[in-house]
């Protein structure tokens, strides 16, 4: 499956469907996040972090002012931000390339502020419908990601 596409309803279901995504995550996994402000990238996060078995205190916010920050679960969680980035060097000067790919799971929110392409296995795009519901579009961009829109398509109810 190259491309998966679902609802949710709010907050926490948005958060559960990050949870199934964390619970399904191997080491290795590189998600690009993509949406505007307010879309639900970070409660998206927050519910892969609690499906890597991320303690919820203290929460998991965005990192935009330090733009990395590391939660530690089943997996590690590489949770860049990328809204304040001011050169493409920033990210290397972060050691992205050190994480990504690596023995965690390495999340992007704003990744489509980079120039340059970004090695992935899935890039996810949320959407604002109405005030609380929101269309999420997942895109598989190696065999990982298109085995793991498989499981998501599987296990997450229909919409």
């Amino acid at each position: 499956m190259q491309r998966w596409e679902t609802t949710t309803g709010g907050p926490e279901d948005t958060r559960a469907l990050g949870r199934l995504l964390g619970g399904l995550a191997d080491a290795g996994l590189v998600v690009l996040l993509n949406g505007d402000l307010g879309a639900g990238k970070t409660c998206f996060a927050q519910g892969v972090a609690g499906g890597l078995g991320v303690s919820s205190e203290p929460p998991v916010t965005s990192p935009s002012y330090t733009l990395l920050n590391i939660h530690h679960g089943r997996l590690p969680l590489y949770h860049f931000d990328l809204y304040r980035l001011s050169q493409v060097d920033d990210l290397a000067d972060l050691g992205y390339d050190e994480f990504a790919e690596g023995e965690g799971l390495t999340l992007v929110e704003w990744a489509d502020r980079m120039t340059g392409a970004l090695t992935a296995s899935v890039a996810i795009s949320i959407e604002h419908l109405t005030e609380r519901q929101r269309k999420f579009c997942f895109d598989a961009m190696d065999a990982r990601g298109v085995k793991l829109l498989a499981q998501l398509a599987t296990k997450w109810p229909s919409s």
